[in-house]
């Protein structure tokens, strides 16, 4: 499977998107913390001038004037990096959004270690295991344009705070044009018998790699995108689990807390299986290109093969 890089930058799809959703609908605003231009948010202030803010660099009153938008009936989509729209909004994010269940959409750019050159203090490998731990909210990771492009209204329609997850550069092209897909349900992008791969964002192309080196071992990998991270398509982890006996976790986030911990999770309340996890082993994030970082953090497709290897392992001597 050879895996293609989109021309377009998944920034550009979003934006155009809730561009074409707000042509149609008046109550979607968009907020914005002086990212415009690094956000492709200053094009929806070109279309629609007097539904977009920008808040400069105050990213809790953000969260805050969005709250007090969506409780007049607004749709309010909150952009800025990953690392600013948790860690620092947090109180504003879980006081004022979401224990009042408004229909706030805050959207995260530049997840993991897709901060590259920002380096470590803008690098968030724990933004998922802070927002999924938040109750009424629901959190998402599109993989490639298409998917993107098909989600934003359901995002926007969706009751209640959502964390959207985004990469801003060229996603690896995973969907074919036309592809439908459901919040709260995973999709297997590739089937095998002998071990589930279970990848999120980023890794996902990272997980088809593997599972080719694998296929060339003679080992017959499963790979499915859990692009909803909460609510979590329990119902699938716990079948492929049964179906495959052993399962690797793939994430562009710290180990703990993020797609690793919440399969785990699953898995110990159904079906206890193997389970390795590849991701961020609990550091800070270092400044460099992404395919260094990739490989600093033992992220790659020979790092998954890796992982199978020793799960598969387990998985023999436990049958």
């Amino acid at each position: 499977m050879t895996l293609i890089r989109d021309d377009r930058a998944m920034k550009d799809v979003y934006i155009e998107t809730l561009i074409n959703l707000a042509n149609e609908d008046h109550n979607i605003v968009v907020l914005d913390a002086d990212l415009m231009n690094s956000n492709s948010t200053v094009h929806f202030m070109k279309a629609h001038p007097k539904r977009a803010i920008n808040m400069g660099v105050q990213e809790a009153n953000m969260l805050g004037a969005a709250a007090g938008l969506a409780a007049t009936g607004k749709i309010p989509f909150s952009h800025t990096f990953s690392c600013f729209n948790t860690r620092r909004a947090l109180d504003q994010i879980y006081m004022s959004v979401a224990y009042a269940r408004l229909n706030v959409k805050i959207v995260g750019t530049d997840p993991g270690i897709m901060a590259a050159f920002n380096g470590g203090t803008h690098m968030p490998l724990e933004d998922l295991g802070v927002v999924r731990g938040i109750p009424t909210m629901t959190v998402i990771e599109p993989v490639d344009n298409v998917m993107m492009e098909a989600l934003i209204k359901d995002v926007a329609y969706l009751d209640g705070p959502v964390y959207l997850r985004v990469n801003r550069k060229e996603p690896m092209r995973i969907y074919a044009p036309g592809t439908k897909f459901t919040i709260g349900k995973g999709m297997t992008v590739r089937d095998g018998k002998d071990l589930t791969i279970i990848a999120s964002g980023i890794m996902v192309a990272e997980a088809l790699q593997a599972a080719e080196l694998l296929e060339a071992q003679g080992v017959s990998v499963r790979v499915v995108n859990i692009f909803t991270l909460k609510p979590i398509d329990r119902e699938l982890i716990a079948r492929c689990a049964q179906e495959t006996g052993a399962i690797v976790t793939c994430e562009n986030h710290n180990v703990i807390n993020g797609l690793g911990s919440a399969v785990a999770e699953v898995l110990g309340e159904t079906h206890p299986v193997p389970l390795e996890r590849v991701g961020v082993q609990d550091l800070f994030g270092e400044v460099g290109p992404v395919d260094y970082l990739q490989k600093r953090f033992e992220m790659t497709a020979e790092h998954i093969v890796a992982k199978v290897q020793k799960c598969l392992s387990r998985k023999t001597k436990e049958d």
